[in-house]
């Protein structure tokens, strides 16, 4: 418990810097706008290009852990979208993004850490196996889902072409695509880009989390306690359970195993509530779900351990 706490609550110091600057108005929101501006389209698209540029990619891999984690993953966006849809009465896009918030797991900031702590560096490799096609795979399916939702009733050439647009605009995936292209074709990086990218890199995660904590302060959870207990249910609960019996089920190896039902049972990640905030659709229920699931996290997190060290 005490490991998990030493990883988690340095998160929430940063989001609570955030939310009490914006709360004395030491910080503008106008600001918050600004950073997460920042962190969307320039300091986490720099990160995922650089960790995909250095890894190495013909390292074996057993591909049942992506199998495994992205079924869980997959049923949990679809589960999370129809819940919402026709049980808690929120309209298609609003219900979209709060499906993408039960897809997309905190693999990074959450993930590698705890991990790490957990089993040590090598344990590491099925995490970024992960990792590596996470935001694709998950704003893939998601933009192509809210696109096909937004453009109802049109042509299918007009949809795709907005999927298309809309995914080749998204810099996180522009990010990742020029990190494969780099590492497939093996193009050498100049030192001085390499070390200008690393000082971004470095304020990508907390600049983000201090956006997050000034954009928690605007968007109570008042009134969406369903939602957000839904999206803490998929994502501490579900997804890790679907990814635990599939995992066992492909009879993947041990480290792989442990990597992909911890990282299926980390919290929304902060790109839930970009996602959110790309389409202004319930950017309140994204915000709230990516705080109290990670608080949530600490226990649900330390019980997946402990099940984890009985079974493997």
């Amino acid at each position: 418990m005490q490991t998990l706490l030493d990883v988690i609550l340095p998160v929430f110091l940063v989001i609570g810097f955030g939310y009490v600057a914006v709360w004395t108005k030491a910080f503008p929101v106008s600001g918050i706008d600004g950073v997460m501006r920042f962190t969307q389209n320039f300091a986490i698209p720099c990160l995922l290009f650089q960790a995909i540029a250095r890894m190495d990619l013909s390292a074996n891999f057993d591909p049942g852990i992506l199998i495994a984690f992205y079924t869980g993953a997959a049923a949990c966006f679809a589960l999370g979208t129809l819940v919402s849809f026709y049980v808690l009465k929120r309209d298609l896009e609003d219900s979209i993004v709060i499906g993408f918030c039960c897809l997309f797991s905190n693999s990074l900031l959450l993930g590698l850490a705890i991990t790490e702590r957990a089993y040590g560096t090598d344990a590491l490799t099925g995490n970024f196996v992960i990792v590596a096609i996470h935001s694709p795979f998950c704003y893939g399916l998601g933009i192509t889902v809210m696109e096909i939702a937004r453009n109802r009733g049109g042509s299918p050439l007009k949809m795709a072409r907005s999927v298309a647009r809309a995914m080749f605009r998204n810099a996180l995936v522009i990010g990742i695509t020029l990190g494969f292209a780099v590492n497939l074709l093996n193009i050498p990086i100049p030192g001085v880009l390499n070390d200008g990218l690393d000082l971004i890199v470095r304020a990508a995660l907390p600049a983000a989390l201090f956006a997050l904590g000034g954009v928690l302060i605007q968007y109570k959870p008042e009134g969406d306690k369903l939602p957000i207990a839904m999206v803490c249910l998929m994502s501490l609960v579900v997804h890790p359970a679907i990814t635990w019996t599939v995992g066992k089920s492909l009879h993947i190896s041990p480290e792989f195993f442990r990597s992909a039902v911890l990282t299926a049972a980390m919290a929304p990640g902060v790109n839930a509530y970009i996602f959110a905030n790309l389409y202004g659709r319930a950017r309140r229920v994204a915000a709230s779900s990516v705080l109290v699931a990670t608080g949530a996290s600490v226990i649900t997190a330390w019980l997946w351990l402990v099940a984890l060290g009985g079974h493997i």
